[in-house]
């Protein structure tokens, strides 16, 4: 059966339409998004990166995202939440990021929520796997994606209340597609069964060894 919003590559793999041909892209699509992961670093860097990309294209982010992690120490928690005035400063004048001081300034602010988070539950990924939706059917085609669904309101509207900034339930939905909480890679798109041989809440789940 074919899909509409299917691509087969140059090397013979069905992706998702939206992957495209940007080798960036591809491997982006091939190897990271969707992928369930408990890292709470990249976790993080991932809610920020999504604040950071709201009102702009994700390859615009991807191509920086190595500058964003120089800029941000890695993204490591901790050391962010401890950032300044003077790390803001130092962040306005690097042109290699988005120098958007609401969202400089809510990454530091969001990295000392993220603390109060670790502390309460052990770690950022038990906090937001545990507001993860059970699988879905796999959608058909692009239009099928929605920008926003209740689960990643209700986790939205949850980090608000506990003072993150930049955690809008679209920004929040993109974050759940990407870390794995969701699987929206296509059907016909063969990273999908991958995906799904990786997912946690599977009772067919293996993790691998």
């Amino acid at each position: 059966m074919a899909f509409s919003s299917i691509l087969l590559g140059e090397d013979g793999t069905a992706r998702c339409l939206w992957a495209g041909s940007d080798p960036l892209y591809l491997s982006y699509h091939d190897t990271e998004w969707g992928f369930p992961s408990r890292d709470d670093t990249r976790l993080f860097e991932k809610l920020c990166l999504e604040g950071f990309q709201a009102g702009l294209a994700w390859i615009t982010i991807l191509r920086k995202r190595e500058n964003f992690r120089a800029a941000f120490a890695g993204f490591d928690i901790p050391t962010v939440a401890s950032f300044g005035s003077d790390a803001v400063e130092r962040l306005l004048g690097d042109a290699g990021i988005v120098r958007h001081r609401g969202k400089i300034e809510s990454t530091i602010n969001n990295a000392g929520r993220a603390l109060a988070l670790i502390d309460e539950f052990g770690s950022l990924s038990s906090y937001v796997w545990g507001q993860a939706p059970p699988p879905q059917p796999a959608p058909r085609d692009l239009e099928d994606l929605p920008a926003l669904t209740d689960a990643s309101t209700a986790l939205s509207k949850d980090l608000k209340r506990r003072g993150w900034s930049f955690v809008g339930p679209t920004t929040v939905y993109a974050f759940m597609q990407a870390m794995g909480l969701v699987n929206d890679h296509l059907a016909g798109c063969e990273i999908r069964s991958r995906i799904e041989r990786l997912d946690p809440r599977r009772p067919s789940h293996r993790p691998p060894g």
